[in-house]
């Protein structure tokens, strides 16, 4: 299958630090794997309701932001969560869309999960703080979301910047976006599939 990258931007703010390193590391892609940019802010989502003990939900018509992105999702053979870190996680934009994965989910005829098993989730973040350690919650919430979803998790690709353009001027993020898109993601374990046991 030839791959085809749905760049998901979740700031809320267009052309910011997150967006610009998603750019640079989009740049190093083969030119004939397929690109498609949605801007969350630019399509938003109504809010998610949990159905799960009431009735199926029913899938979202095409001409809808939820349907759009319901088959730009299922489209994709890599799935890229740009957003910036915002209170120590993603967006409230990328959450909205992530837990109108839920209804996917559950919505009959839709195999939501079996077709996104095998696919891959990225995620890239600028934030404005020196030690990475602190968005190891936003990584979490994707590393755990690929994980139940049977994806593998070609992990985050951080840089630094609050100001607009500053993450431009990370070069050890600029480095890395060269080649992120380049390395082999492996299948997502949550974290206590990995613990070696004693």
């Amino acid at each position: 299958m030839s791959r085809r990258f749905l760049f998901v931007l979740g700031s809320a703010r267009a052309e910011g630090n997150t967006e610009l390193l998603a750019r640079q590391a989009a740049e190093q892609l083969p030119a004939g794997v397929a690109q498609r940019w949605i801007r969350l802010a630019e399509l938003p989502l109504p809010d998610f309701v949990d159905l799960r003990h009431d009735s199926d939900h029913v899938r979202p018509p095409s001409d809808t932001a939820a349907g759009l992105l319901l088959e730009a999702t299922l489209a994709a053979t890599d799935i890229v969560i740009a957003s910036p870190l915002y209170w120590y996680s993603v967006s409230s934009l990328t959450k909205r869309y992530l837990d109108h994965w839920s209804a996917w989910l559950r919505t009959p005829g839709l195999d939501f999960k079996a077709t996104l098993a095998g696919r891959t989730l990225w995620g890239i973040a600028a934030l404005a703080d020196d030690e990475p350690s602190v968005a190891d919650p936003y990584v979490g919430t994707l590393n755990n979301s690929a994980a139940y979803m049977g994806m593998r998790f070609g992990g985050v690709l951080l840089g630094n910047g609050s100001a607009r353009g500053d993450v431009l001027k990370d070069t050890e993020a600029l480095a890395r976006a060269k080649t992120f898109f380049a390395r082999d993601a492996p299948l997502a374990r949550f974290p206590y599939e990995t613990r070696e046991t004693c």
